[in-house]
């Protein structure tokens, strides 16, 4: 069986290094970038594609149809898609004979979209999935191929959440590539209409507001935390990163107002949030911020 292979992260690195270990499966050609500004996790795939004497295409985001062009004279059977942020246009989804397999770290039909991991996280959930799906003209609204559970503990962060859902989507590419080579792989529709969507963040969606909640601000720091560039906060005409924190066990008085500095280490300040909470925002360089300043 020919696949194609697109991406240009970390998890489509550990993709093609499973893809290319399943029997039957030749990886016959790769679509790939030399650089992204979009992707946190950027990861160069030549090296892997040279390696393994396979054919790679460096994708212009002007000149897309070149990689259409380039993947028709391989006469692909499918192609795997993980870690590419464009959606691909109707002539690349109709070009391999199975059809695009997609993924996306969410429990689809919910949370189709944008930024799965940090809206996780975020938003305070306590598990997420991993799934891969037959691409269709739609955001991540194909039918499901293979979806798995993935808890999300409280010690979890983005870099924790990562690994596990690349550990997870390791074991499922290697089924399905097993599957379509023995013609037994399945796809069921999504429900869509219970799905959901989330939006492209911006940098304001990082931003710490004190008066949220100590627990708020918490899952907003590990949603950020590497590889993504971290929640930051305002003192002054700075911006200040902030990629670990602790909620504080103590209660403090109602009448201290949120932001309020209330004490500090070499690297790390306490700060009073909404109610009688406070979060200690730890590793960080704060510079001249004293107690009793307010963020």
């Amino acid at each position: 069986m020919k696949v194609g292979f697109i991406g240009c992260v970390d998890s489509s690195r550990s993709a093609l290094q499973t893809l290319l270990g399943v029997d039957g499966l030749t990886v016959s050609a790769v679509v790939t970038r030399d650089q992204s500004a979009v992707n946190a996790d950027f990861c160069d795939l030549t090296d892997l594609c040279y390696e393994n004497e396979i054919p790679v295409h460096l994708e212009d985001p002007k000149a897309r149809a070149e990689s259409v062009a380039f993947f028709t004279s391989f006469d692909l059977d499918v192609i795997f898609c993980i870690g590419w942020s464009y959606l691909l246009d109707e002539s690349m989804l109709a070009l391999p004979r199975i059809g695009v397999i997609g993924f996306h770290p969410a429990s689809l039909p919910n949370n189709r979209g944008r930024h799965p991991i940090i809206w996780a996280l975020a938003l305070g959930l306590k598990e997420t999935a991993s799934t891969l799906f037959l691409m269709d003209a739609g955001a991540d609204s194909g039918p499901i191929a293979s979806q798995v559970p993935v808890p999300i503990e409280d010690t979890d962060n983005a870099t924790s959440l990562y690994e596990k859902i690349l550990a997870v989507s390791t074991n499922q590419i290697a089924r399905l590539g097993a599957e379509l080579v023995e013609g037994t792989a399945t796809f069921v529709e999504q429900e869509h209409s219970q799905a959901t969507y989330w939006r492209k963040r911006s940098r304001k969606d990082g931003m710490i507001d004190f008066r949220m909640s100590a627990n708020v601000i918490h899952n907003l720091v590990r949603a950020l935390a590497p590889p993504y560039p971290g929640a930051e906060f305002g003192f002054g005409q700075k911006y200040i990163s902030v990629q670990k924190s602790r909620i504080a066990v103590e209660s403090y008085p109602l009448n201290i107002e949120p932001g309020a500095v209330l004490a500090k280490t070499s690297n790390a300040l306490l700060v009073k949030t909404a109610g009688t909470e406070a979060i200690w925002l730890l590793d960080i360089e704060y510079g001249d911020i004293a107690v009793g300043d307010y963020l």
